[in-house]
């Protein structure tokens, strides 16, 4: 998989914005249509900023040695494209998560764009090959994404 280039000055830009904001066309156009993106109606571009690493616990708040509070070292079992599409669909929550991929990284954060579908808008019901996703609710709650199915074993 091959990311563009992205300039510092428009990371700099991604990094102060919303960790959940929509944009208007995909930035990795190619990438897009490749997973089933197209520039018509019902069709929603989300990017979404997810911090990389390990997670924390939640601190305790009864007396206990530091080092035994057990706050670091969780690796969560899904991966952070996953946990990006989640956040994309929580935000969202009259879309369908088609698919996603990866944009960008830096030192903190990954960025992530995912491909949203309306299903209840009139122009993916009539389209015959993206109107299988109007029957479908939660898909990437279920692992029915390729991110999903990947967490899942199912895809390489």
């Amino acid at each position: 998989m091959q990311m563009i280039e992205v300039s510092k000055d428009l990371l700099r830009k991604w990094r102060n914005s919303k960790v959940v904001e929509r944009v208007e066309k995909p930035f990795n156009i190619k990438r897009a249509r490749r997973l089933g993106y197209k520039a018509k109606q019902g069709f929603v571009v989300v990017r979404v900023r997810v911090k990389k690493g390990g997670r924390r616990r939640e601190k305790p708040g009864a007396g206990r040695k530091p080092s035994k509070a057990g706050l670091v070292h969780f690796t969560p079992k899904k991966s952070l494209q996953l946990i990006a599409e989640e956040k994309a669909a929580r935000k969202y929550r009259n879309l369908e998560v088609l698919n996603s991929y990866l944009v960008a990284d830096d030192g903190v954060y990954k960025y992530f764009e995912i491909i949203m579908v309306d299903p209840h808008h009139p122009v993916i019901k009539s389209d015959k090959k993206i109107n299988w996703i109007c029957n479908q609710r939660g898909r990437v709650f279920r692992g029915l994404t390729m991110a999903g199915k990947r967490m899942r074993g199912l895809v390489r």
